[in-house]
């Protein structure tokens, strides 16, 4: 037990309304589900890592339980580079052969996975680290993008190799999980029906899964503030409806876009409300779940 040092400091007493402050979101919280993606700059430094490891364990510890669905990106680039092989985009997505997928699955299931499933454990949890091809997890199908030539205006079938999208979502496994106190982590790695892997997008996978299991949460950390108006002022809130017609006006652009959508997927198929973070905030998760203004913007039903 730690010595008591007479009376309670400024800062004592800030901590203890914080406790007192989060104690009806604890509350009204216990017993549901989120799905918090995990990736970019947060993912990347170690002490925001090891800040985001003991928020999960503290959010299993009041009654919810996690899900994390991480990304890999500079990773998977770092490992492609040490080996010499060559990747390219299209349209933010890295084209994948058959090499690239097997080194894609093994820095995703590996290493990264791995880690932070370490770190969880390390702050006191009970992390399980899988991929999406573990319990048939995430039945994939290999993504399609065409592109319109401007010379022909003909439509043109792009080929992205082994990059695939979420078909259905098995979630008997994580159901189960669910009942103990293990902490899934899961890597985007996908099994396609003649048994190919496909790398998946972290966002589209994370949407995917917070919808299959109507998660009341879905969590996507960032590297930006949230979804920012055209005045460069954070939106706390916003409707579906709303969100779709800031895409139309040209407030939500570039790779927002896609985030929003995957947001609105996943509030469409039944989750409560999913949220876009700063991931680079300490304790961004708490502050947005245990605190009245949060800190990201939130995308409602209505």
């Amino acid at each position: 037990m730690a010595k008591k040092t007479g009376m309670p400091t400024t800062e004592m007493l800030a901590k203890a309304g914080v406790l007192s402050e989060a104690l009806p979101f604890m509350r009204r919280h216990s017993g549901k589900t989120f799905v918090i993606k995990y990736g970019g700059h947060a993912m990347g430094d170690e002490t925001l890592a090891a800040s985001f490891a003991r928020d999960v364990v503290l959010l299993k510890q009041v009654g919810i339980n996690p899900i994390v669905v991480h990304g890999g990106g500079p990773q998977i680039g770092a490992m492609l580079e040490r080996l010499k092989i060559k990747s390219e985009f299209i349209d933010g997505l890295r084209v994948t052969d058959r090499e690239t997928v097997e080194i894609v699955e093994m820095v995703l299931s590996g290493s990264i996975n791995k880690a932070i499933a370490s770190a969880i454990n390390a702050a006191g949890g009970r992390a399980v680290g899988i991929s999406g091809k573990d319990g048939n997890l995430i039945q994939a199908r290999k993504m399609r993008r065409t592109r319109t030539e401007s010379d022909s205006n003909i439509e043109k079938i792009l080929d992205l190799g082994f990059v695939g999208e979420p078909a259905k979502i098995d979630a008997r496994l994580l159901d189960d999980l669910s009942q103990s106190d293990l902490i899934p982590v899961i890597a985007p790695i996908g099994t396609g029906s003649g048994g190919e892997t496909y790398n998946i997008n972290a966002d589209t996978a994370a949407g995917a899964i917070a919808g299959a299991i109507e998660a009341a949460r879905l969590l996507m950390l960032t590297d930006v503030p949230g979804v920012l108006g055209k005045d460069g002022e954070l939106i706390p809130d916003m409707s579906i409806e709303e969100a779709r017609a800031y895409i139309s006006d040209g407030t939500i652009t570039g790779g927002m876009i896609p985030k929003v959508e995957t947001c609105i997927d996943a509030v469409q198929a039944e989750v409560d409300a999913a949220v876009i973070l700063d991931g680079r905030i300490d304790h961004a998760i708490l502050l947005e779940v245990f605190t009245d203004h949060g800190v990201g913007t939130a995308i409602w039903p209505t």
